[in-house]
C-alpha cells in the first residue's frame, strides 16, 4: 500500500496542510467573532489572545507562508492550552476534551518538520526565484 500512495504523499500533506490551517481559523474566529456558535471574548483575554494568534497563523499555515515558523508557533499555543485549560481536568484528553488541542499540537509539531511543501506561497517564491535570471556584474 504504501508504494502506492507513496506519489501522492505531497499532495496529502499539501491537503492536510490547507485543512488543518482552515480549521485553526475557524477555531480562532469562534473566539474572535462568535462563528460556528462561539460567543466573542474581549481581545484583552487570554483567549482574545489565543484567537488572534490562531487566526494569523491558521492563514499563514493555510496558505503556506512561513509555514515551519508558524506550525512550531501553533504547536506551541495548541501544548499550552492542553496543559492550561485541560490537563487541570484530568490526565486523560478523551475525559477532559483535549483531543482538538492534542491533535493540532502533534500535527503543527509535525508541519514544522517538513516546511510548507506544494501548493504554498513558500513554493511559489522558490520557484520564481529560479526562474529569475541573474545578471553578473563584471
Amino acid at each position: 500500500m504504501e508504494r502506492a500512495l507513496a506519489s501522492f504523499a505531497p499532495y496529502a500533506y499539501a491537503i492536510l496542510r490547507i485543512i488543518a490551517g482552515l480549521l485553526f481559523v475557524c477555531h480562532g474566529g469562534q473566539n474572535l467573532f462568535g462563528w460556528f456558535g462561539g460567543e466573542p471574548v474581549p481581545l484583552a483575554s487570554m483567549f482574545g489572545a489565543a484567537g488572534i494568534i490562531e487566526v494569523v497563523l491558521g492563514v499563514l499555515i493555510t496558505i503556506g507562508f512561513l509555514t515551519s515558523y508558524a506550525a512550531f508557533i501553533a504547536s506551541g499555543e495548541m501544548a499550552a492550552a492542553y496543559f492550561i485549560g485541560h490537563f487541570p481536568k484530568s490526565f486523560w484528553p478523551l475525559e477532559n476534551a483535549g483531543e482538538p488541542a492534542v491533535l493540532f499540537c502533534f500535527i503543527f509539531l509535525y508541519m514544522a518538520t517538513q516546511g510548507s511543501g506544494i501548493w504554498s506561497v513558500d513554493a511559489a517564491r522558490a520557484e520564481r526565484a529560479v526562474d529569475i535570471p541573474v545578471r553578473r556584474v563584471r
